[in-house]
């Protein structure tokens, strides 16, 4: 048991470094990087603190408690990948948006420049 927790534990503490280095050099943005430390820590405190995480295996109905982790683990990353999955479909919706307003413009710009042109 304390071997997969000891992994767990420089998995996160190695989360924690990666994220606040990317941040440190803008390859991911700060509101971002919030949800990767949360995440990274809350694992972390979970994978130190024995009893808590024993009472969360004995609730789930699981007899080892790293497995508990592990199912946590597993329930927050899909939690994120959906976040994350809402957030670049809005992007790309504004995308859209923008490229279609780009469009008219330039249709505007190229009706402008001609001498007898209807707007």
């Amino acid at each position: 048991m304390d071997r997969l927790l000891h992994v767990m534990t420089i998995a996160c503490a190695l989360m924690i470094l990666l994220v606040l280095a990317s941040v440190r050099r803008a390859h991911i943005r700060v509101e971002y990087s919030v949800s990767w430390l949360l995440a990274a820590a809350a694992l972390l405190v979970l994978s130190r603190a024995h009893e808590v995480l024993n009472m969360i295996a004995r609730a789930l109905g699981f007899l080892y408690p790293p497995l508990a982790l592990l199912m946590i683990v597993g329930c927050v990353f899909v939690i994120m990948f959906f976040r994350f999955s809402i957030i670049i479909s809005k992007l790309r919706d504004d995308n859209i948006a923008l490229a279609q307003r780009l469009a008219i413009l330039e249709y505007h710009l190229q009706s402008l420049k001609q001498p007898n042109a209807r707007v």
